[in-house]
């Protein structure tokens, strides 16, 4: 009876944590809010190490499949899904960033750039 309910108390907090997360990156986005510490450190230990393995095992996945890839004539576009993409992920988006956000901060400092020249 105790594990059953340690199970179901795990799964309902997981289950908050990641519906709140959600929520906060949606907020975020249509904010134009800078992110918050606790998206910025979920990024650094979670996400960051995640997507540098990603790129790595793509990356071995890319050279294993590149024969096939070049038959097909795709062999680009699998190296950008497979390695650009989880690479860009982990070393270009700025810390804590959606997505969106990245491509926002990105395009408010080239209007800057754009401005000061």
């Amino acid at each position: 009876m105790k594990r059953a309910l340690r199970v179901v108390a795990a799964t309902a907090l997981a289950s908050t944590l990641s519906f709140t997360s959600a929520a906060q990156a949606r907020d975020m986005d249509m904010e134009g809010a800078r992110p918050s510490a606790f998206a910025m450190f979920g990024d650094a230990l979670i996400v960051r190490p995640v997507m540098t393995a990603a790129t790595v095992g793509g990356a071995a996945i890319y050279v294993v499949t590149l024969p096939f890839s070049l038959i097909g004539g795709n062999a680009q576009e699998a190296g950008e899904t497979l390695v650009v993409d989880p690479a860009a992920t982990a070393f270009v988006r700025c810390l804590g960033c959606t997505p969106s956000q990245h491509e926002r901060n990105q395009t408010d400092q080239a209007i800057r750039q754009a401005n000061r020249d």
